[in-house]
């Protein structure tokens, strides 16, 4: 088992003039380096106590370093399959109908860490993910003012960041690319995809994709493409280096296993509280807590089992209900015998998916989503030590 990790120091988050860090409390202790440079940094997911996770505390993916935009410069060029081709500063975008919507985005590789074998990659625990407050314009209507052709399919989002990727390795990338992902044109055109500015009611930080990201709700982090600087509607699928070869999983609905690039996100409820290794009171209601999240269907149920010979129970779904966010759950639990406890919890969306108990071979090493449990020790009363210290 692995015993959740608090790490200092603090990463090396790149600010943007005016930005702020508050040091590390015991409610807010600070972020689990995973790579220094470029940051990825982890959510210490024990210490969720709210539906919004605040800005400083939201886990950092970079596949390559943040890169310094300044806004009177930056412009989005949207070409490829259009009528028009356009390109519009910051300003204009902003001057545009906003909508606000709250969503859940997780890495792709969130869990990598539970791999029975162990997987390559960046090795995330419980907390690269994080549900925030998103507000910017609808992809749509950009794309309605670039005139979408009939024959359009997909829209590859491209963002400034770049470099190589796996230098001589046989993954190695063509060279410098940037990193770019598509998206199907029905979703592009959802709802649920708009072009964010801002993150919990503040401007995006340089690290969070300042000036202008994507926010795809329902899909894994990979397809939420920061500092974004180029849209091309293309009329064939797109099978760049982060499409075909990086981010996918193996599909057998055609019997013979074939790749596919990954989407949406799968069912899941991970236990933010009991921490692993807790230590609780025999006789005394202990509350259990947590998040649970889909992709595109609405968490419906989260289930509890204790290991007490109870089977599943059902946890309580907390108050805030909005498509595409996360749902806190809570199950009260009272155990009366000393012992070693299993504690595990499942999620089941309304498409009728079902959190699976086990580990699956076609995800390559991400879309971890399977029970995870938490090892908890009932004891007959508090600890108490003496007052003595030796020197």
């Amino acid at each position: 088992m692995i015993v959740p990790e608090f790490a200092r120091p603090r990463a090396d988050v790149v600010l943007l003039k005016g930005e702020t860090r508050t040091m590390p409390t015991p409610q807010q202790p600070s972020l689990i380096v995973r790579q220094k440079s470029p940051p990825n940094i982890e959510f210490p997911f024990a210490s969720l106590s709210d539906w919004l996770i605040p800005t400083e505390q939201f886990f950092v993916r970079n596949h390559f370093p943040s890169p310094d935009l300044d806004a009177r410069d930056w412009r989005l060029r949207v070409d490829g399959a259009v009528e028009r081709p356009i390109e519009l500063d910051l300003d204009s975008i902003k001057a545009m109908r906003s909508t606000t919507f709250t969503a859940v985005v997780e890495c792709a590789g969130n869990g990598r860490v539970y791999y029975e074998p162990p997987k390559e990659g960046l090795q995330w625990q419980n907390g690269a993910v994080g549900n925030a407050a998103w507000t910017g314009v609808l992809l749509r209507e950009i794309l309605e003012m670039a005139g979408v052709k009939p024959t359009a399919r997909e829209v590859l989002l491209a963002g400034a960041d770049s470099g190589v990727v796996d230098t001589n390795k046989k993954t190695a990338s063509p060279g410098p690319i940037a990193f770019a992902r598509s998206l199907p044109l029905e979703k592009a055109i959802a709802d649920s995809t708009i072009l964010a500015y801002s993150m919990n009611e503040e401007p995006l930080t340089r690290d969070h994709g300042y000036p202008l990201r994507a926010v795809v709700g329902g899909w894994f982090g990979m397809a939420w493409v920061k500092w974004i600087t180029h849209i091309t509607v293309v009329e064939q699928p797109f099978l760049g280096y982060w499409q075909a070869r990086d981010y996918f999983r193996w599909e057998r609905s055609l019997e013979e296993p074939r790749l596919v690039p990954l989407a949406e996100m799968e069912v899941k409820a991970q236990i933010a509280r009991p921490v692993q290794g807790a230590r609780l009171i025999a006789g005394q209601p202990y509350r259990i807590f947590g998040a649970a999240w889909s992709g595109e269907a609405a968490i419906r149920q989260v289930q509890v089992c204790t290991g007490d010979g109870r089977g599943w129970r059902e946890g309580r779904l907390l108050e805030t209900d909005r498509p595409f966010a996360w749902r806190l759950w809570e199950y009260m639990w009272t155990p009366e015998e000393v012992g070693r406890y299993m504690l595990r919890c499942r999620a089941i969306d309304g498409a009728g998916c079902v959190q699976p108990d086990l580990q699956r071979s076609d995800c390559e090493s991400y879309a971890a989503n399977w029970i995870v449990p938490v090892e908890v020790t009932v004891v007959p009363e508090p600890q108490t030590y003496e007052e003595g210290f030796v020197i």
